[in-house]
């Protein structure tokens, strides 16, 4: 074959672009969040600062506050926090509550923070010393923990509800519990910013700083309005009836635990290993990942899963295929027609 031959084969040659599908991991920034960020940058100063430059940036840091509790349905306390993880370290650690109860199933920064906790087995008694920690939806599996359920049961014994809804704010109506915690990068807003929903801040005790004193550390102005406007643009690039579509297209090879959102799936391959998926699937052009991102750089089986009763050979072929604002229907398409020539 000619070299001229060769060029045209070469430009007649269509590489399909990347599809991610790893939005429990982060989803990609959104571009009214970037913009956002961007006029936070340009008010530059200090939030706390009295001077009129200072003033301006709490306005708009206040303005980004009230835009999050509306998108978000809450009508308590929000102190903004670096993330998830330290939303939770404030939650397990400064909460008037001397017991701390766990799932089994939370992520891996809620036992970071709270190395000592008991694991929840259903049969603790609960008291108004009395934490517990129930995740709404898991980032391995997609399961909906039926948080609602045991919201009245521990009002009524005055105990703490505290719930990390990293994997559900923006996407599911958030749980009735005395504390929330969002991620902004879970639903298209930036890296290193996110909340501590409060029903009053009575319910902890404080450090002194910032955030009417419950956080150290100079507020992330350009990250909290970015934060803000990922929620107030919403849509998503694909409907629920496409992600319904999606879902009956894997449902064979999906690990069903309870009730499942539409944009988390465990998919068990029939024989071969997760790592061989995940580097066969980024070949072909699809992020993917095994297990959250914090653990799926090791090879030990999901302490989730675990927990879950999966048995260790159907974990050890598990990935998570994840969706986000992005996704389009385009996206599911190719994924389900791969998929099914893999499994």
């Amino acid at each position: 074959m000619s070299l001229a031959k060769i060029a045209i084969s070469c430009e007649e040659k269509v590489i399909p672009q990347r599809v991610y599908l790893d939005h429990a991991a982060t989803s990609p920034l959104r571009p009214e969040a970037r913009a956002a960020i961007e006029e936070g940058f340009a008010i530059w100063a200090n939030p706390s600062s009295p001077h009129a430059e200072g003033r301006k940036a709490r306005a708009a840091l206040e303005d980004a506050r009230e835009r999050i509790k509306a998108a978000l349905g809450w009508d308590g306390e929000l102190i903004f926090t670096s993330g998830a993880s330290e939303a939770l370290w404030i939650a397990l650690n400064r909460a008037k509550a001397k017991r701390r109860i766990v799932s089994a199933v939370e992520h891996d920064a809620v036992l970071r923070a709270a190395p000592d906790a008991t694991v929840f087995t259903g049969e603790e008694p609960f008291d108004p010393a009395t934490l517990l920690a129930v995740q709404q939806v898991n980032s391995e599996t997609g399961t909906i923990n039926p948080v609602a359920q045991m919201a009245a049961p521990l009002a009524e014994a005055g105990a703490l509800l505290l719930s990390d809804c990293a994997q559900s704010a923006g996407k599911l109506a958030l749980p009735d519990a005395d504390m929330l915690v969002v991620s902004a990068h879970k639903f298209g807003g930036p890296i290193g910013v996110g909340a501590l929903l409060v029903r009053d801040f009575n319910l902890l005790e404080p450090v002194g700083g910032h955030e009417r004193g419950y956080r150290q550390g100079t507020e992330n102005l350009p990250g909290a309005m970015g934060m803000a406007a990922a929620l107030d643009a919403g849509a998503w690039a694909s409907t629920a009836e496409q992600r319904a579509a999606f879902a009956a297209r894997v449902a064979g090879q999906r690990m069903t635990i309870g009730e499942q959102v539409d944009y988390i799936y465990a998919l068990t391959h029939p024989a071969m290993s997760a790592q061989a998926l995940l580097i066969r699937l980024d070949a072909m052009g699809f992020a993917v990942s095994a297990g959250s991102a914090c653990s799926s750089g090791t090879l030990k089986k999901s302490r989730v899963l675990d927990a879950f009763g999966v048995p260790d050979d159907v974990a050890a072929r598990t990935i998570r295929v994840s969706l986000g604002w992005s996704t389009t229907p385009e996206d599911l398409e190719r994924f389900a027609e791969v998929w099914a020539s893999l499994a």
